[in-house]
């Protein structure tokens, strides 16, 4: 359906099922915002990532689709996309998976784009071919479907940078709540969802928080509930070290990423978080590859020793050895910090 000029488009974006796609999206959703003034942005997203999308000033109206991870949920997308019937003029559909498509579909949305995938054809009436030799970074992917397909095409267009709203209120609760002291704090993200492949050892870690601490920083552990466990190992004992992996919510991170000098990470959902609120980022790349989805930010340092097994992209490595991270010492990373 054309966009009239008497009203500004009402557009819904599907968004993906990571916490880093998730804060890469932003950059599409500054895109849209950009080209269409006065526009209404919906994000419709697992519901874990509402927080995150509550910090994008960009973002209208966030709309939570909770289905569990491998499962179709027939039932609750039909529900969704009942209650969506007639709002949007405009569905932009971010994953290339089929379900992803149902509900702008069965909404009766008239534009509907994305990419070409898993045989829905008849989804998506807006569709783009990807070219990964363009389009070979994540968040051009996510940009490109938001413009027109010429322009896409061509992969030469700006990347905003996605900027997260920091509560400072809330950061100085959190300061106070959890008892973080007034020393400069790193923070050290140890955990990384896709797989094992792509954690930096965990002793390497343990050693630089050492090195820090005595230089007079705190250094603050964060993660999720899985990464509990690999906190401690890097704090026990530590003076001036705090593990908050499973303390802390997604929007208390934000603002806890936001209050660190730098933060040393692997290739992970928090990095990208970190790189939005525009802390300096120490990023460690082993079995990932920085050119497809680096931190977009102008303060962050690559660590990457581009052997020749890497980038694999596999959750363990296949090699047994994991090299690509063994040899990236923590001398190295210190010395990038200082």
């Amino acid at each position: 359906m054309a966009e009239t000029a008497s009203r500004a488009p009402r557009i819904l974006v599907v968004g993906p099922s990571w916490v880093g796609d998730m804060v890469m999206a932003q950059s599409l959703f500054m895109t849209l915002k950009q080209r269409h003034p006065g526009a209404t942005l919906g994000v419709v997203a697992p519901g874990w990532s509402l927080p995150i999308l509550e910090r994008m000033p960009e973002v209208d109206e966030a709309i939570a689709l909770d289905v569990k991870h491998g499962e179709f949920g027939w039932r609750t997308r039909r529900e969704l996309a009942r209650q969506l019937k007639g709002r949007f003029d405009h569905a932009i559909v971010l994953p290339r998976s089929l379900k992803s498509a149902l509900v702008p579909f069965l909404a009766g949305i008239p534009k509907r784009t994305g990419f070409t995938g898993e045989q829905r054809y008849w989804l998506i009436n807006d569709r783009r071919q990807l070219d990964k030799g363009v389009l070979d970074q994540t968040v051009k992917r996510f940009v490109a479907l938001g413009l027109d397909a010429q322009t896409s095409a061509q992969g030469d267009f700006p990347l905003p940078h996605p900027r997260l709203r920091v509560d400072a209120e809330r950061q100085a609760s959190l300061r106070e709540t959890l008892d973080l002291g007034a020393r400069p704090a790193i923070g050290m993200m140890p955990g990384a969802e896709y797989g094992p492949a792509k954690q930096w050892p965990l002793a390497y870690f343990r050693e630089l928080a050492q090195t820090l601490i005595s230089q007079g920083h705190t250094v603050w552990i964060l993660g999720g509930p899985k990464d509990v466990e690999a906190g401690e190992t890097i704090v026990e004992g530590l003076e001036h070290a705090r593990n908050l992996c499973g303390k802390t919510r997604l929007a208390d991170a934000v603002d806890l990423l936001a209050a660190c000098e730098q933060v040393v990470t692997n290739d992970s959902g928090l990095m990208h978080v970190a790189a939005a609120v525009g802390t300096r980022i120490q990023a460690l790349y082993g079995s990932s590859s920085p050119a497809y989805t680096p931190p977009l930010s102008d303060d962050a340092h690559i660590h990457y020793l581009a052997l020749s097994c890497s980038p694999c992209f596999q959750r363990t490595c296949p090699l047994g050895h994991h090299d690509c991270l063994r040899q990236l010492t923590p001398s190295l990373v210190l010395r990038a910090m200082q």
